[in-house]
């Protein structure tokens, strides 16, 4: 699977979930990521966090992280029968500074949840997380993309026989980042 890279100096994230892998990949002004990359975290030729600080330390003020957001959506409002949803966990800072935030999959969780029955998490079955520390400049966003494959999971990726039901059921989709929990992105499957 292809994983997305984006402008600027962006890395594709590494987190192989039973073989799917998220993806990663900036906004900058809606545009499309461009380019990909093997399974590991890669830095791309361009700007990088020194590019885009003062070159001396103590002119740098820091960021306020509270203003570094998470938000939640999936590509459908709407999945038919075998359709995968494409859920989204988007990292936005809305402060006056460059931001350096913890993007890695040690940090991600891509839970989705039916009422009170936990249906998915992407901690569950995670082979491996890593860190990667990324400057999001004021205003810009990280994308980071998981095909679901309309699976249940179990802490300790125990083997679950059950599947998510269908027909019309009604899903919640919530990232998490760190300690940040995003607003919940409601979705249908058919």
């Amino acid at each position: 699977m292809v994983l997305a890279m984006g402008v600027g100096g962006f890395a594709a994230l590494s987190g192989t979930l039973n073989g799917d892998k998220e993806h990663v990949s900036s906004t900058d002004g809606g545009r499309p990521p461009e380019g990909g990359s093997d399974a590991s975290p890669q830095p791309t030729a361009g700007e990088d966090a020194s590019a885009a600080a003062p070159s001396s330390p103590s002119a740098t003020p820091s960021c306020d992280q509270s203003l570094v957001t998470v938000t939640a959506s999936t590509d459908k409002p709407a999945y038919g029968d075998g359709e995968n949803p494409l859920l989204s966990l988007k990292v936005t800072n809305g402060g006056q500074q460059p931001c350096d935030v913890n993007i890695g999959t040690s940090q991600m969780e891509f839970l989705v949840t039916s009422g009170s029955d936990r249906i998915f998490s992407s901690l569950d079955c995670q082979a491996s997380s890593e860190d990667l520390i990324k400057t999001i400049a004021p205003g810009k966003s990280e994308t980071a993309n998981f095909p679901w494959p309309r699976n249940r999971s179990v802490p300790g990726c125990s083997p679950v026989s059950a599947k998510p039901g269908a027909g019309g059921a009604y899903y919640v989709f919530t990232a998490k980042l760190g300690a940040k929990t995003s607003p919940k992105a409601v979705f249908q499957l058919g």
